[in-house]
């Protein structure tokens, strides 16, 4: 719910606080416009919430010790796993799409006002807008390696905004080439590609970037696994 109502709402607000402000804007600002993203700016909340949830739909389990219940019920572990990545990947995919539809559509009516907006057609708009949702179920499988990983949720949430948000503040203190050449590799730098319209120099292309990211989540869910089968409950 909360990744909805931040991935739904969030943009739609900013492009009524954009349009109604319009005629102070500068011309610097005006030229920097670009009205898709704005609308999908929720994703960047929504993605707090599916991180977190993530990481909670395995590691909760073992806080509370609910997975012996759990493991003994399915003895299989890695079958446990797999059920628990594809129900929540197919719950917050279709969440998210949802969400990111009405963000997109609900920010560009405030925008027409001004007739700023822009149409699902025009180029790289309607990737964006599904890539926004394919963004946030790929971060959720990551977010599950990391906790069946770790198992401890505090230090699993941890870890994921770390490597989402600590990570490139890290890079960013290094020479500039080097900022280059290893930011645009980074999971949340990656993964952020697929809902960006335009697309910027030392940034992937979407395609790849969602690619590297999924990358990322594999391996996080490969770690999963083999720890998983490996350790006591």
């Amino acid at each position: 719910a909360a990744a909805f109502v931040g991935a739904a709402a969030l943009g739609p607000v900013q492009c009524a606080l954009y349009a109604s402000k319009y005629p102070n804007v500068t011309a610097h600002d005006k030229a920097k416009f670009s009205p898709a993203p704005l609308s999908l700016n929720g994703i960047v909340l929504a993605q707090l919430a599916i991180g977190v949830l993530g990481v909670l739909l395995i590691s909760s389990e073992y806080t509370t010790g609910l997975i012996r219940a759990t493991l003994a019920a399915v003895p299989q572990r890695r079958t446990v796993l797999a059920a628990k990545a594809i129900v929540f990947t197919l719950a917050t995919l279709t969440v998210s799409e949802i969400a990111c539809f009405i963000a997109f559509f609900a920010g560009q009516a405030f925008l027409s006002q001004k007739h700023l907006e822009t149409h699902i057609g025009d180029p790289g708009v309607l990737r964006a807008v599904i890539g926004g949702g394919l963004y946030l179920a790929v971060l959720g499988l990551l977010a599950l390696g990391i906790g069946t990983a770790i198992r401890h949720s505090a230090g699993a949430i941890a870890t994921l905004f770390g490597i989402l948000f600590v990570l490139p503040g890290i890079v960013g203190a290094l020479p500039q080439e080097w900022q280059n050449t290893i930011s645009q590799y980074l999971p949340g730098n990656a993964g952020q590609q697929i809902f960006a319209v335009h697309i910027k120099q030392y940034t992937l292309q979407p395609w790849a970037g969602l690619g590297v990211f999924c990358i990322y989540a594999a391996i996080a869910l490969a770690a999963g696994t083999v720890l998983i089968t490996r350790r006591d409950a």
